[in-house]
């Protein structure tokens, strides 16, 4: 699938130049598997999980779960239920999915529903919340995703619990994904998570949440010892 410009991430770096601790997440995981879903449930008032595909679920382009995100695609469907767990995509169930014939075949190969959505995150609240029963604010709504300017921004800028993760592919691996949207990641990571006071200046505004009280009161991350860690993508 070829993705169109995203025009409402443009629209919205202006916020971001004004407000860079938009970009900022509330949890950093090597992968969805080192989060407590059940800990988003019951001291967190979160509701329903939303997860970016490509590089947060799977490998770009597959329709399966990469090994290491099956374990917490697992927990989030435990803890939540598949009606409130789901997919919001910036290429699949948007425009750029014609007759949304991609969201339609994600759907039936990963058991997981895909939004559809006319804008592209940071845009799609709305069909977002319409999607799941008794959620009834975005504070009770945990966007993941591996991208700061579309998945984390989109999070921070009305009030949801973020959880930005490392791209599960690098490399050679990492041959399918989109090569501009590659690029930016990098440079996103390098902004935040580099070793200079701009980055680290950014997260000591990050936002606060709705219900969670930080990460000392609530840690949400938990270690899984057998799975591959991953480098921040900075290069």
């Amino acid at each position: 699938m070829v993705q169109s410009v995203n025009t409402k991430a443009i629209m919205t770096l202006a916020s971001v130049l004004r407000r860079p601790y938009l970009m900022s997440p509330h949890v950093q995981v090597n992968n969805i598997s080192e989060v407590n879903y059940t800990a988003l449930r019951d001291l967190c008032g979160i509701r329903a999980v939303v997860f970016d595909k490509d590089n947060t679920l799977t490998a770009p382009y597959e329709n399966v779960a990469h090994p290491n995100a099956t374990a917490g695609l697992e927990d989030a469907l435990s803890v939540f239920g598949h009606s409130h767990v789901a997919i919001l995509s910036n290429s699949a169930g948007t425009l750029d999915d014609p007759g949304h014939k991609d969201a339609a075949e994600i759907e039936s190969a990963m058991g997981i529903a895909v939004i559809r959505h006319d804008e592209k995150k940071p845009g799609g609240l709305k069909e977002m919340l319409d999607h799941f029963e008794g959620v009834e604010d975005a504070s009770q709504v945990c966007m993941v995703g591996d991208r700061l300017l579309t998945d984390i921004v989109f999070g921070n800028l009305f009030g949801m619990l973020t959880v930005h993760t490392l791209p599960l592919c690098s490399g050679a691996n990492n041959a399918k994904d989109n090569k501009i949207a590659s690029k930016i990641r990098t440079a996103e990571n390098k902004i935040l998570y580099g070793d200079w006071f701009g980055g680290r200046k950014i997260q000591e505004y990050t936002l606060p949440h709705k219900v969670w009280p930080g990460p000392k009161e609530c840690p949400l991350v938990i270690q899984r010892a057998k799975e591959e860690k991953n480098g921040i993508e900075t290069e």
